[in-house]
């Protein structure tokens, strides 16, 4: 595999296997983009109340066993399992064991302690009878059945042993995590510095929201769909340089801008053919090109290069094409940069209840709707129109339904590969 040098150069493009920028399939796409990718160095201390969305750039090895003693994970009654006769067995109840406030004393035989569920188990106690399968005979507790040696005792270091990696590096920090961290009583972690990235449109025709609409006029949206993806990848500090006019020294200024500013350069529009699409030929004059075209759809126009130490995506200018190519490049590719370890995602097969026209020689992202029946079984059908300018498909979709490149017609009944939106 081809890698950048030392100098964050790219490697010549002559050197890639099958390179064809003007026809990329998408699973060499997503392998080219990835081996320019390299995480950014810098790491930070951040509170364990900062740390949410943020990734590891350390190991935290457990610093004490989790649980640290023997707990009750019952409310019942702790007591020596020898002291168990068959049948019927009377104990006296020497005290209580709260959690947070332990049974300290002793034990004597035939006795046992009322605890509670997070109680510290008493000295010498080594099973626990919930309180359901003990009848309280006035002061005494009377326990029948019958009962295994260290039943409901959550053990010392059960969860975590002390020095094992409670955390790995490249973790992401979500709820769990951060619960994790604070549980060990640990109250700051070091984490990647946040990646910055730069987002901006391209476009005479855009229009901010809020002002009146004009004839001939939209409305920019795809900054708006990209704050949103970003934000929900948690981990980026985002540069919205707004939308830029179709003027070529405009954009170029942009670009280098953003190149100064931003580890990654995340445009829309301007990637196709027409006489005003600057950026393909702006990012071969001041960085360099991977690809410019994928064979996908939608989305077939997708730009990937470097200018400078910057990772540029120029993606199409057409809403749905922006979020179908934001998910299938550039999420895995901003993740690795942010020093994450690769997400293991899956698809799954269901039954297609409609036919889908599709033509071979291109991957397919249909948005579509996945149902599970009384008995379990997954099916899918579209959302309908498939246009690549139809926003609100993608917002009634859960899921993409992906048609490989060699598939024909999709027949109603069959099985299909769906994708997790």
């Amino acid at each position: 595999m081809n890698t950048i040098d030392n100098s964050g150069m790219l490697p010549p493009l002559s050197a890639m296997e099958d390179y064809d920028p003007d026809a990329m399939p998408v699973t060499q796409a997503r392998r080219f983009i990835r081996q320019f990718l390299r995480p950014v160095a810098e790491d930070e201390t951040v509170s364990v109340q900062d740390a949410f969305q943020r990734t590891l750039s350390r190991d935290i090895p457990s610093p004490m066993n989790v649980p640290p003693h023997d707990y009750s994970a019952m409310d019942g009654y702790a007591l020596r399992h020898a002291d168990l006769a068959a049948g019927r067995t009377v104990f006296s109840v020497a005290g209580n064991s709260l959690a947070g406030h332990p049974y300290t004393g002793a034990v004597p035989a035939g006795a046992c302690v009322r605890i509670m569920t997070g109680a510290l188990i008493p000295p010498g106690c080594d099973t626990v009878v919930m309180q359901e399968q003990v009848t309280v005979d006035g002061v005494d507790a009377v326990i029948g059945g019958s009962h295994k040696p260290g039943e409901n005792i959550r053990r010392v270091g059960e969860d975590i042993r002390q020095g094992e990696i409670a955390l790995s590096r490249g973790q992401r920090m979500g709820a769990a995590e951060m619960g994790l961290l604070a549980s060990l009583g640990l109250a700051e972690a070091r984490v990647f510095r946040k990646l910055r990235v730069a987002i901006f449109s391209t476009g005479d025709e855009l229009l901010e929201p809020g002002i009146p609409a004009e004839a001939g006029h939209i409305y920019d949206s795809n900054r708006y769909t990209l704050r949103g993806l970003l934000s929900e990848l948690g981990g980026a500090e985002l540069l919205d340089l707004g939308s830029i006019r179709d003027d070529r020294a405009a954009i170029r200024a942009a670009l280098l801008d953003a190149a100064a500013r931003a580890d990654v350069i995340i445009t829309s529009g301007g990637v196709s053919v027409g006489e005003a699409d600057y950026i393909k030929q702006l990012l071969a004059e001041v960085g360099d090109v991977v690809f410019w075209k994928i064979a996908m759809k939608p989305g077939r126009p997708l730009a990937y290069g470097r200018i400078g130490n910057s990772h540029f995506f120029g993606l199409p200018g057409n809403p749905v094409a922006v979020m179908v190519t934001f998910k299938q490049f550039v999420t895995d590719a901003l993740q690795a940069l942010m020093g994450r370890a690769p997400a293991a995602g899956f698809t799954f097969r269901a039954t297609c209840t409609e036919r889908i026209r599709k033509a071979p020689g291109r991957v397919e992202f249909q948005r579509g709707i996945l149902s599970q029946d009384a008995g379990g079984a997954l099916s899918v059908r579209t959302t309908g129109a498939q246009g690549s300018g139809m926003l609100s498909s993608m917002s009634r979709a859960n899921c993409f339904i992906v048609l490989p490149m060699d598939q024909g017609n999709v027949e109603a009944g069959s099985t299909v590969e769906v994708q997790l939106l």
